[in-house]
């Protein structure tokens, strides 16, 4: 079975493989461009191509190759990438961008895409694939649940990662590996599905030991979900003089290096303090909820409007004022987003 599914997957591919603007499309001819793939693999870590696909050409306009990333202030970067969520990949991406830049480009080889900021086995093996032409071993979400069900592995995950990068290695050509990564990820996009898997479309269904088994909806194992912690923290909406006073979060933490309204202190680990920044008449607004990945928040939304009490302490958050109007430019990420449209409401 191994000897056949690199030809079938790549046949099927080079009749089916999705139109991305990061893509080159099989047969034609282009080169691929390293930076393109690394930018849209960062990009699609835990995000849908359905998210990143636009913001991908907006962000590539902006900044064409990696020097032009490299010279950017981090803060428009973070600004650029609000709403796309997993911040620290933003903040590594203008890391990445500022050493690849000295050293004049991509390394091609695995191992040294491994040692650059933000590179993990997966994207740094996507790179080195689809980008370089070399021969890695890919796998991400979809790669996982193809070769689980091709192959019947039905250890639990994470415990089922080992077996199943190995099988992957054991079906990974020497020759079109990028292409055969892209084709295992379409596959998994499109065909071998988390739910209701459309096997009588799959090229790979004559191979596949778990729709022998009548299991391939059974795979892969996946492990209990642990339930997230509930926090509770409050935003403060400033506004002096047709201004709203924004804050940058401290680099490392939660949402760390964006822009945000104030806060009360709260984090992953603990509630906020509920103290407000200076004594004052606010106005509850209300409260927002967001999701992250370890835990999720509901904040209540606080206003203070007109003038600032002349003994105002030296508690009162270093910041910039901005007007309400702009601050769709100034990039908040979801949770201040949401924040800052309560307190926008009529």
């Amino acid at each position: 079975m191994e000897n056949r599914v690199a030809p079938t997957l790549l046949r099927w591919y080079d009749r089916h493989a999705r139109a991305l603007p990061w893509r080159v499309p099989p047969g034609s001819g282009e080169t691929p461009d390293p930076y393109r793939i690394w930018l849209s693999e960062v990009m699609l870590q835990q995000t849908t191509v359905a998210a990143v696909a636009p913001r991908f050409e907006r962000f590539l306009a902006r900044w064409p190759d990696v020097q032009a990333l490299a010279a950017a202030p981090p803060a428009d970067v973070m600004a650029e990438w609000a709403g796309l969520g997993y911040y620290s990949r933003a903040r590594n991406l203008v890391a990445c961008a500022r050493l690849v830049a000295e050293r004049g480009a991509f390394p091609a080889e695995e191992e040294q895409l491994r040692a650059l900021p933000g590179l993990g086995a997966y994207i740094a093996a996507a790179v080195a694939a689809i980008g370089f032409g070399q021969r890695a071993v890919v796998v991400d979400a979809n790669v996982e649940r193809v070769v689980a069900r091709l192959f019947a592995i039905d250890t639990p995950l994470p415990g089922a990662r080992p077996a199943i990068r190995q099988a992957t290695d054991g079906i990974t050509p020497d020759e079109r590996a990028g292409d055969f990564a892209q084709a295992m990820m379409d596959l998994g996009a499109t065909i071998c599905l988390p739910k209701a898997p459309r096997c009588l479309l799959c090229p790979l269904a004559g191979d596949c030991e778990a729709r022998a088994q009548g299991r391939q909806g059974d795979l892969p194992v996946k492990p209990a979900k642990k339930a997230r912690p509930e926090r509770r923290g409050a935003a403060y909406w400033i506004e002096c003089e047709g201004r709203v006073l924004l804050v940058t979060r401290p680099p490392r933490g939660t949402l760390g290096g964006m822009r945000a309204l104030p806060d009360d202190g709260w984090s992953v680990r603990a509630d906020g303090s509920g103290q407000p920044p200076f004594v004052g008449e606010w106005q509850a607004l209300g409260t927002v909820r967001h999701g992250f990945t370890h835990f999720a928040i509901e904040l209540a939304v606080l206003a203070h409007r007109g003038p600032l009490p002349p003994d105002l302490p030296h508690s009162l958050p270093m910041g910039e004022w901005v007007a309400p109007d702009r601050l769709e430019s100034a990039g908040l990420p979801k949770l201040f987003a949401l924040a800052a449209e309560l307190a926008l409401k009529p």
